[in-house]
């Protein structure tokens, strides 16, 4: 029998770091590798009385523990790689028995293209490199934005050909504007380039971290010396993003939105058709305000990309052009703002705009759209009640079925802008109701979005 309380005194001596922990039996054989946040917190909890788990196969492995051990990971993102990896390299038993036998994900970095896309998939193409399997999906998706923001791969299903001089006119998307892709697409870097991106990305996913941050800074040294600046402060750039990466939890910033339940890839299509636009948006941004008897008036902007929440994308705004309760003219400042601010910066707009109310805030939209012509390919109202859409020049409200893949990622977006307006607005007002208490006087304004 193992020995549980030798067992929780080790665990309690674990480091509070992210890592992974092996449980191992009396033969020293892994039965099972797990992820952890906090490696003292997480191992340490299998060892306490009255630990709840509704996977009914571990009674099971705890009988056969004798013996736990952790490595600890630069970050969250290399615990889930390193979960990984040990995994396809020991195939412990209980890690399969624990979840159901249901197929892992891979991310997978596709063959035979000149310029090769990273996706997540649960039916890896054997021929492709792959990387995994990984127990933890929800954390595997987390991850690959991170990634593409240091390694600026391409995500999209475009067909990008090499020799075709026409990629020179193509306008890419959102991502290369964000610096998540170098946009392949429109032929703002060469295959080489491109490779190398792809080929420090693997190195990184094997584990070779540490050797990349070397060979990055050498090369920035010898780009230094050779007074090739720019190439210099590029291999800069990756070194600094790969520590960002480091520091950079999986968890969001912002208090989590209620899941969406529809394939992000299949709503963005059911958009393009329900709309009868040309082509397949990938970028969306949605607005609301939140306010109380015009106190602490706030706007907020969230952006979604391929479907998902994009957390570095959302912005909020505290209404300084407006006293008292106005709906529309809040809704025109938040939206001066934030496209007069892309315009003048040159950034691309979102290809798909939805604001949080009926034809009046649509109309006040639009009007400040119009006016700085910078209007969306689709600006769209959505109105709470009956869920009916609003259109541009359309006098009657657009009705989709309830079970829409199109309709539910716009609720989905106009809810989380929504939460995202209320939060903030909650904070403002907590922070005005403790400066008052303290000091009798309203908090002082910071500069803001």
């Amino acid at each position: 029998m193992p020995n549980l309380e030798a067992l929780k005194e080790k665990t309690a001596a674990f480091p509070d770091r992210p890592g992974v922990y092996l449980m191992k039996d009396a033969q020293g054989r892994v039965l099972y590798v797990g992820k952890a946040t906090d490696l003292r917190d997480r191992a340490s909890s299998y060892f306490r009385p009255g630990t709840q788990d509704d996977r009914i196969q571990l009674p099971l492995l705890l009988a056969e523990v004798e013996d736990i051990e952790c490595l600890e990971a630069e970050s969250e993102v290399d615990a889930l790689l390193m979960e990984a990896r040990l995994i396809k390299d020991i195939q412990p038993k209980y890690n399969v028995m624990l979840r159901d036998d249901k197929s892992f994900p891979y991310l997978e970095i596709t063959s035979r293209e000149d310029f090769p896309r990273v996706r997540i998939t649960r039916e890896p193409n054997r021929a492709s490199r792959l990387f995994g399997p990984f127990v933890d999906a929800r954390g595997l998706r987390q991850a690959l934005p991170l990634l593409q923001r240091v390694f600026r791969f391409r995500t999209c299903k475009l067909d990008v050909d090499e020799a075709d001089e026409n990629r020179r006119w193509f306008r890419p998307c959102l991502l290369w504007s964000i610096h998540c892709c170098t946009a392949p697409c429109a032929a703002h870097v060469s295959k080489e380039d491109y490779a190398r991106q792809i080929e420090e990305f693997a190195r990184f996913l094997a584990g070779k971290q540490q050797n990349l941050k070397r060979e990055l800074a050498a090369k920035m040294k010898a780009a230094s010396d050779a007074l090739d600046f720019e190439k210099a402060a590029q291999f800069r750039d990756e070194l600094a993003a790969l520590d960002a990466l480091s520091r950079r939890p999986l968890r969001g910033d912002y208090p989590a939105s209620e899941v969406l339940t529809v394939d992000p890839q299949e709503a963005l299509r059911d958009i393009e058709l329900a709309f009868d636009l040309d082509f397949t948006p990938r970028s969306v941004e949605g607005v609301d305000i939140a306010n109380l008897s015009g106190e602490e008036s706030v706007g907020s902007l969230v952006s979604f990309i391929d479907g998902r929440p994009f957390k570095s994308g959302y912005r909020r705004y505290r209404i300084k052009s407006v006293t008292g309760i106005d709906d529309y003219a809040m809704i025109r400042e938040v939206v001066e703002r934030r496209y007069s601010r892309l315009k003048q910066e040159g950034e691309p707009m979102p290809d798909v705009l939805l604001i949080d109310g009926g034809a009046g805030h649509l109309a006040s939209a639009l009007s400040v759209l119009d006016r700085l012509g910078a209007r969306p390919m689709l600006v769209v109202g959505l109105a709470k009640e009956e869920e009916e859409l609003y259109l541009p020049d359309r006098a009657e409200p657009l009705k989709l079925e309830k079970r829409s893949p199109a309709l539910r990622l716009l609720m989905h977006v106009r809810d989380e802008a929504h939460r995202f307006a209320q939060h903030y607005h909650h904070l403002l007002r907590k922070k005005r109701t403790f400066d008052e208490d303290d000091r009798g006087i309203p908090p002082s304004r910071k500069k803001e979005d």
